[in-house]
């Protein structure tokens, strides 16, 4: 009886809990996030975050004129320890454009961990293991470890694929594994 416990005890401490950080049917996951577009730098890029039918929906128009390139939204909250898992899990569906998922481990630093996925204009489960996302800053790779997963204190959606277009992506949660 005791080697029975024993491997439940194991298998229970083996098996990753998931923990879900936004589910966009709930409407309290559709507060704090906001729209950074490239006009912090000149640009003309609109992008808009809105939540309709239980799905939260970030949308829009890149613009390259006056150096532009690029719309985000992003969210900052409290802190998340996250050093029981191993990677984030997001359910989406885009409009076959390519998009990056970005994390920072502290809402201070100046560096972003960034993933690049693309979208296939279909409902999508994306995994971002910890290790995939890299350090970047303003564009640039930096040259540091890459996202350890220990804790998350911003998480953020970017397009910017360096031309013109009009852009949707729908958000239906966030979670990780």
């Amino acid at each position: 009886m005791s080697k029975f416990i024993l491997l439940l005890i194991l298998i229970q401490t083996s098996m990753q809990e998931k923990m879900t950080i936004f589910d966009f049917s709930q409407e309290t996951s559709s507060s704090g996030w906001y729209v950074v577009n490239d006009g912090v730098m000149g640009g003309l890029s609109k992008g808009q975050f809105s939540r309709e039918n239980d799905m939260a929906v970030f949308k829009g128009d890149v613009s390259t004129d006056n150096n532009g390139g690029f719309t985000m939204i992003q969210n900052q909250f409290e802190t998340i320890k996250t050093n029981k898992f191993k990677a984030f899990t997001i359910r989406l569906k885009g409009d076959g454009k390519d998009y990056q998922f970005r994390v920072r481990s502290d809402k201070n630093q100046q560096h972003s961990y960034v993933y690049q996925f693309s979208t296939t204009g279909e409902w999508q489960e994306i995994s971002v293991p910890f290790s995939s996302l890299a350090p970047r800053f303003r564009g640039r790779s930096l040259e540091m470890p890459n996202f350890d997963g220990a804790k998350i204190e911003e998480i953020a959606f970017l397009i910017g694929n360096k031309k013109k277009e009009s852009f949707k992506l729908l958000l239906d949660r966030v979670s990780v594994e």
